[in-house]
C-alpha cells in the first residue's frame, strides 16, 4: 500500500488514508460461519485460551472472541482489572536525531513526514517509579458499566446511535476524549479504593519497548500477525489480547495496534528538545499525547517511540489502558 503521492494524510478521506479504494474491500473477518460453528460448543475457558493462542490463525481467534463477547468474557473484571507490575528503573527513551531521516525514508510510502518523527527526539533519561499497567486496554463492557454506574454522559462516538455494541463487548472502547478516559479512572478509583490513572508517556514507552528499547513491542522488525494494524486487513477492532505474539517485554498486550492509547501527558518537547509545530498542533492546538497504533493506521504508528494525538477525524480511534499507583511495599 502506497499513499505517499495522495497528498497530506490529514487532508485525505479515511479510506484513502488507509490505502483503500472506493470499491468494497473485504476484511479478513467478513465471513466466519465455519469458524463460529466449529467453536460454538467450546467452554468459556477454552475460548479465552483460543483468543490468546499463538498457534491458531486470526479467524479462529477472532471467532472465539466474538462468541465470548456475547456470552460474557471471563477475562474482564470491571472492578478488578488485570494489571501487570512494572518495577522502577532509569530508562533511556526518545530517539537519536541521527536516525530521523532513515525512519522517514523507511515509512515514506505511508505518508510519514519528518516533523512527526522529529517529535521523538532527542534521547533522554527518565526515572520510572514502580507502578502497574493494564494487561489489556479498557473494553466496551467496562466502559458501559462506568456509564451505567456513574451517569456520566461521555458515550463513545463508535457506539452507533449510542447503542452498546454487544458483539464487541470485549473489544477496546473508542473513540472517547482524554477527559472521558480520566473520568473512568476516577470512577474506578472511587469504586475500588485503589489509585487508577492513565500512564504517562514515559511509562508507556518504557513498558512498550522495555529496557531493550525495541522498535515494536516484540522486537525491532515489523512482523505479520503481531498487531492489529492496517496490514492485517481486519478493518475493525479485535478482542483484547488477540495478538499474543505482539506482547511487550512486560507481557502487556495490544500496545502496537487495535486502538490508539491516551497517556496522561500533554504534548511538549523532551528535555533539550524543541517543540515541533506539525499539522496536528496547528489543527488542534495543545493536545494530549497518544501512543500505539490502531486498526486504521499503518505500521509506522505502531512504533514504540511514535508520539501522536487526537486529530478529530474518523481514522483516529482513541482508547486507553489503566495505570495504577503502587506503594513501596509491593
Amino acid at each position: 500500500m502506497n499513499i505517499e503521492n495522495a497528498g497530506p494524510i490529514n487532508e485525505m478521506n479515511s479510506r484513502t488514508a488507509m490505502g483503500l479504494t472506493a470499491e468494497y474491500y473485504p476484511s479478513r473477518v467478513d465471513d466466519l460461519r465455519v469458524e463460529i460453528e466449529a467453536l460454538s460448543r467450546k467452554s468459556d475457558e477454552e475460548l479465552a485460551a483460543l483468543i490468546e493462542s499463538r498457534y491458531h490463525e486470526n479467524a479462529i481467534r477472532y471467532s472465539a472472541g466474538t462468541i465470548l463477547s456475547l456470552r460474557g468474557d471471563l477475562r474482564i473484571a470491571v472492578r478488578d482489572p488485570a494489571m501487570i507490575f512494572v518495577p522502577g528503573a532509569v530508562a533511556t527513551l526518545g530517539l537519536d536525531p541521527n536516525k530521523v531521516d532513515d525512519i522517514v525514508e523507511q515509512y515514506r510510502s505511508y505518508g510519514v513526514i519528518r516533523d512527526w518523527i522529529m517529535k521523538e527526539c532527542p534521547e533522554y533519561e527518565a526515572v520510572i517509579s514502580s507502578f502497574k499497567i493494564g494487561k489489556y486496554c479498557v473494553t466496551n463492557q467496562e466502559y458501559r458499566e462506568f456509564l451505567r454506574s456513574s451517569g456520566y454522559e461521555g458515550i463513545p462516538s463508535s457506539w452507533e446511535f449510542g447503542a452498546f455494541p454487544i458483539h464487541k463487548a470485549n473489544h477496546p472502547v473508542f473513540t472517547i476524549s482524554p477527559e472521558d478516559a480520566e473520568s473512568y479512572c476516577r470512577w474506578l478509583s472511587k469504586e475500588t479504593g485503589r489509585d487508577f490513572r492513565l500512564p504517562s508517556e514515559e511509562e508507556w514507552e518504557y513498558v512498550a519497548g522495555g529496557s531493550e528499547r525495541y522498535e515494536f513491542p516484540w522486537g525491532d522488525r515489523y512482523a505479520e500477525d503481531h498487531a492489529n494494524t492496517i496490514e492485517e486487513k481486519m478493518l475493525t477492532t479485535t478482542p483484547i489480547g488477540m495478538y499474543p505474539r505482539g506482547n511487550s517485554p512486560f507481557g502487556v498486550m495490544d500496545m502496537a495496534g487495535n486502538v490508539e492509547e491516551y497517556t496522561s501527558s500533554d504534548y511538549s518537547a523532551y528535555t533539550n528538545g524543541e517543540v515541533v509545530s506539525d499539522d496536528l498542533l496547528a489543527a488542534e492546538g495543545p493536545y494530549r499525547v497518544a501512543r500505539g497504533g490502531s486498526f486504521t493506521r499503518f505500521r509506522d504508528l505502531a512504533r514504540t517511540r511514535r508520539r501522536h494525538g487526537w486529530y478529530k477525524k474518523d481514522i483516529y480511534v482513541m482508547g486507553f489502558r489503566l495505570a495504577e499507583h503502587v506503594n513501596d511495599e509491593h
